[in-house]
């Protein structure tokens, strides 16, 4: 497919008014995407596990106006208007206008949450930004009632790409592919598609603790981190490491291969950290107690035979991933041992799910 595939057919059906609300996850990457061509096209293919608590609900209420040069509307987070978040939404409307023209016939009122703390450090973008796609996608079908479930769902998280680029991974799951690569059937560069082949029963009810290191902003965008990779003096080599990684899962999801699913996890956490420690200019998104944690983590797998490991975001927080079989003795661990490295004691129990609902 083509971004042309995208651009809607003359719409059948009109509508003065209505609203749309729509609930997405987050998900966490264990291949990761970091560099980006342009129109928000991955250097590299990634593969992420979609969760099933730390997500975004969000209302779109639309009415019609007479159409003019602008977009209307207006953000509210929690009840609260938000108009630091309307530059944001401005860029996304304008990016997407091509393929939803309706945008500028309405005024939109977008009331948006999270189940997670907005200040827990967790990124809602992926969260948000697919939640908002879908509820405007659902516009769109209003007015053009033949278009068919997989054609919705994949411009859906076409048009959550143009967003945040890890938004498209959020529309399904429980395992979503991003990014063309040989290996994967129908993965595309501009939608996220659910993982096509055999996984094994291991990987169906997969715990993700996230562990609250740090409640701050970011240090670093995800954009700008994503276009210090231009020039990256690593940024080839860190590509093709993906998608090695990428025909390597395919093997390690059907057998249930946890200790090089591990090994290719982790590795690609410190990876996503190395490419920022080594850019111009260069980040240390790691704190202290990030790097505490991974050790403990390290010994107590030794220790054990435990099969948790960890990953990261763009940030220092800790995703500790594992089976449901450990579930209650990792608890334990996090509680007797790694919850003193948390900003205050904070972490939040979550496990993978298939993916946004409507509701």
């Amino acid at each position: 497919m083509t971004e042309k595939d995208f651009l809607p057919q003359p719409y059948t059906q009109t509508i003065e008014n209505g609203h749309y609300s729509w609930t997405a996850p987050s998900n966490i990457a264990l291949v990761k995407y970091w560099g980006k061509k342009e129109h928000q096209i991955p250097e590299n293919p990634s593969i992420s596990f979609t969760l099933g608590h730390c997500k975004t609900t969000t209302t779109v209420s639309f009415s019609k106006i007479v159409e003019t040069d602008a977009f209307s509307f207006e953000v509210f987070l929690d009840g609260v208007l938000k108009e630091d978040f309307k530059p944001k939404i401005a860029t996304f409307f304008e990016r997407i206008h091509a393929y939803l023209p309706f945008l500028k016939q309405f005024h939109f009122k977008i009331e948006t949450s999270n189940t997670f703390p907005h200040s827990s450090g967790i990124a809602s973008s992926a969260s948000g930004m697919s939640a908002l796609a879908l509820c405007l996608m659902r516009i769109e079908q209003a007015l053009q009632p033949d278009m068919n479930a997989t054609y919705f769902t994949q411009k859906a998280s076409f048009l959550a790409r143009l967003g945040s680029g890890s938004a498209c991974r959020s529309i399904e799951g429980p395992l979503v592919v991003w990014g063309a690569h040989s290996a994967i059937d129908g993965s595309s560069n501009l939608f996220g598609v659910p993982y096509p082949y055999d996984v094994h029963d291991c990987f169906k009810k997969y715990q993700d603790t996230i562990l609250l290191v740090d409640k701050g902003e970011k240090q670093v965008s995800s954009t700008v981190g994503h276009n210090l990779m231009h020039g990256h003096p690593f940024a080839q080599e860190r590509f093709k490491q993906a998608h090695t990684h990428m025909s390597a899962m395919v093997s390690i999801l059907k057998e249930g291969d946890l200790d090089r699913f591990i090994a290719i996890v982790e590795s690609e956490a410190l990876t996503l950290h190395a490419m920022m420690m080594t850019s111009m200019p260069y980040f240390i998104l790691m704190k202290p107690n990030t790097l505490e944690i991974i050790n403990h983590i390290w010994a107590y797998r030794e220790a054990t035979g435990s099969k948790l490991c960890f990953t990261l975001d763009a940030g220092a927080n800790v995703h500790l991933l594992y089976p449901e079989n450990e579930a209650s003795t990792v608890l334990e661990f996090i509680d007797t041992t790694l919850a003193g490295y948390c900003q205050n004691g904070h972490y939040i129990n979550d496990v993978i799910d298939l993916g946004a609902k409507e509701l």
